[in-house]
């Protein structure tokens, strides 16, 4: 039996498919051809994410820790529990000593839900997407810069693209359906400039590939605003009327030594200078890079300041495409699942913006905002966090930080969320079994601002309840005059909330392939590029000038490598919902045979130079400490760089005190492990 049209949940994407089912079960997929961001193409996650919702590893009812392991227990004991274990935290330490976090795997609606009951009925700040561990801060520098912090374009229109820079991305891992339109954009004439510390396959087909020192973009883009301002190829009228601060940009971009720049980045000056004449003078150009890598904001804001240096942001095929590997990654951020926002963009510091919140909802909200992911897991003295809420969410198994462990130990009560039963429930006091994908209807927002739904087309076993369900039980039996009868009723106070949802329902979602925000009454379609009319935003976005002659990072000769990390074949083996689909277990798993352990990646020349082989057992060296991995030749890394993936949890070891949203640069040398006799 066919169903309605559906999205895929692996990544941001948003790639359309339909379910099949048979005697109740989700038995296959089949793609949408109609589907505007996918157009009937779906990768190999796509085909198969049906497979886990039939796992023989869900778990099946809410699980309470006793003093021999868990024990099933009813919904109504489970809650009684928490509302006893949360009342007691909140009294004797305060509401600050509750955190919530999700994964951005979640949907809008039990997002939503998730941080009200944080910030309205508990009083607790402290609410965040697990995303944010390992982002790149361009929520809040797209925010400050452009005012709305999201793709300026759609992917359906890279395909009128005339030059596509793809930024710090494998894009055939990450957004396989996504580098897929970026090759055939340049197989029919569009210029393609890759940049990044690693080569790959999208990499291989660039006009210009510019494979920079880790920690140089920033210095590589204000040189590229250098040769556009210095040759004309600025859009002089786009400036004038939309930007602030364009004369100061424009003087600090002139001032930028361009051969010391290309020395910096490892680059002959013609070779950048190559790629910035092609992107300056194209009449349309896109930048696609990712929320998820450890890039600096002042890397984000050059990769702005070129889109609006050359009048790219609300031109159809340009603009900005900041790429989310979760798949609800924007919808988390739009509903509030940030310590620093409320629902809709509202800055959660801003007493105006809190009582415009704290009126709809009737009642007072923290005033500050609280702790993310990152500043919980990376705490040197656990114990600030007394209850910890993970929803869909593992920090042990993804390796958030350096003191996720400890940080668990030291709580009274840790929730857990999930399909199935991930690393982080060792530590866990209780679990609540989720719905899996397919099993309930709720809403999605892609990379592209498409809010889109997810629509039900099988029942969930029975003593399963959906998230929002279950947040809904919690915050009624905790006082709160909750009333959602359905994850409906649910997305119309998200619409009545955020200004740019106000015309999104489930019922409109029920027709067509979603809406892309802002989608209101005076715009039900939605919105296929953003600023597309100068009337939206006169005067609106701030360049900010580069600095001109950037201080030079000293090395150090007793560390002379430089540590990048990043993704690896679909979150490679930690993903909790690979583990339990046969089919995606075994497409990923080649890595996992060679490296069941994890392992960092060598330029040949540098492991010749070690006198290190493949799959030798390495020590990695930093000054905050040493790992011991496995070396991975290959030639896709540049000299003097070594990667690895996020979630070898080993090497996370070196770098307690790194910061994805500000990361400095992580130096380490490499020596060959000698096992002992």
């Amino acid at each position: 039996m066919a169903h309605p049209l559906t999205t895929c949940t692996f990544c941001g994407a948003g790639c359309g498919l339909h379910l099949e089912t048979q005697g109740g079960r989700i038995v296959g997929v089949y793609p949408s051809r109609s589907h505007p961001a996918s157009q009937g193409r779906l990768c190999v996650r796509g085909w198969h994410v049906h497979e886990i919702s039939s796992s023989p590893d869900r778990l099946r009812r809410p699980l309470l820790r006793r003093d021999d392991g868990f024990a099933e227990v009813s919904w109504d004991e489970a809650l009684a529990f928490l509302v006893e274990r949360l009342g007691k935290v909140v009294a004797e330490r305060g509401p600050e000593a509750v955190a919530l976090f999700c994964s951005p795997r979640c949907s809008n609606e039990e997002t939503y839900l998730l941080q009200k009951l944080g910030r309205a009925v508990l009083g607790t700040p402290n609410v965040d997407h697990g995303a944010g561990v390992y982002g790149n801060n361009s929520t809040d520098v797209l925010a400050r810069l452009l005012g709305v912090p999201a793709a300026t374009g759609s992917i359906a229109d890279l395909d009128r693209s005339d030059l596509i820079l793809v930024d710090g991305l494998d894009l055939a891992r990450q957004l396989p359906t996504v580098a897929g339109r970026v090759i055939r954009a340049r197989l029919r004439g569009a210029r393609l400039v890759v940049v990044g510390e690693r080569s790959h396959r999208v990499a291989e087909h660039a006009d210009h590939f510019l494979q920079v020192r880790p920690g140089t973009e920033a210095r590589l883009y204000a040189a590229m605003a250098k040769v556009v301002a210095d040759r004309g190829l600025y859009d002089r009228e786009f400036l004038r009327s939309r930007c602030r601060d364009a004369d100061a940009f424009l003087a600090a971009a002139r001032e930028v030594d361009l051969l010391a720049a290309a020395k910096a980045c490892g680059l002959e000056p013609e070779q950048l200078e190559a790629a910035a004449l092609a992107y300056g003078q194209a009449r349309a150009a896109a930048i696609l890079y990712s929320t998820a890598s450890p890039r600096r904001p002042e890397v984000v804001e050059g990769l702005v300041s070129l889109a609006l240096l050359t009048g790219n942001v609300g031109r159809t095929g340009g603009g900005l495409f900041p790429l989310a590997e979760h798949n609800n990654l924007q919808g988390v951020c739009d509903v509030g699942m940030d310590p620093d926002w409320l629902p809709g963009y509202r800055p959660a510091a801003s007493a105006a913006a809190r009582a415009e919140v704290e009126r709809r909802w009737g009642t007072a909200l923290p005033a500050r905002p609280g702790l993310g992911a990152a500043e919980v897991f990376s705490a040197a003295e656990p114990g600030r966090i007394r209850a910890l809420w993970l929803s869909r969410y593992d920090p042990v198994g993804t390796a958030t930080g350096p003191n996720v462990a400890r940080v668990l130990e030291a709580c009274d009560l840790v929730v857990i969320q999930h399909v199935f039963r991930p690393e982080s429930a060792r530590y866990a006091h209780v679990i609540l079994p989720t719905t899996a994908f397919g099993e309930e209807q709720v809403t999605f927002t892609s990379t592209e601002r498409r809010v889109q739904l997810v629509a039900q087309a099988v029942v969930p076993p029975p003593g399963v309840e959906p998230a929002w369900k279950q947040l809904t039980l919690l915050a009624r039996a905790l006082g709160a005059n909750w009333s959602y009868p359905s994850a409906a009723r649910v997305m119309d106070e998200i619409a009545d909330l955020v200004p740019f949802y106000a015309g999104i329902s489930h019922a409109a979602l029920a027709r067509g392939h979603g809406r892309q925000w802002p989608c209101t009454p005076d715009r039900p379609l939605g919105t296929r590029t953003l600023f597309a009319e100068p009337a939206d935003a006169p005067g609106r976005f701030q360049l900010v000038p580069p600095p001109a002659r950037p201080p030079e990072e000293q090395g150090d000769p007793a560390y002379p490598l430089t540590l990048v990390f990043g993704h690896s074949d679909h979150y490679w083996n930690q993903n909790v919902l690979v583990q339990h689909s046969e089919t995606l277990r075994r497409e990923h798993r080649f890595l996992l045979l060679d490296y069941p352990e994890g392992f960092v990646e060598l330029n040949p020349e540098d492991a010749k130079s070690l006198g290190v082989r493949e799959g030798e057992r390495v020590r990695v060296l930093s000054a905050e400490g040493a790992a011991v991995t496995d070396a991975r030749i290959t030639p896709e890394v540049r000299r003097g760089a070594v990667f690895a993936p996020f979630f070898a949890a080993q090497v996370q070891t070196l770098v307690h005190g790194y910061r994805p949203e500000a990361p400095a640069l992580l130096h380490v040398r490499i020596e060959k492990e000698v096992s002992a006799p």
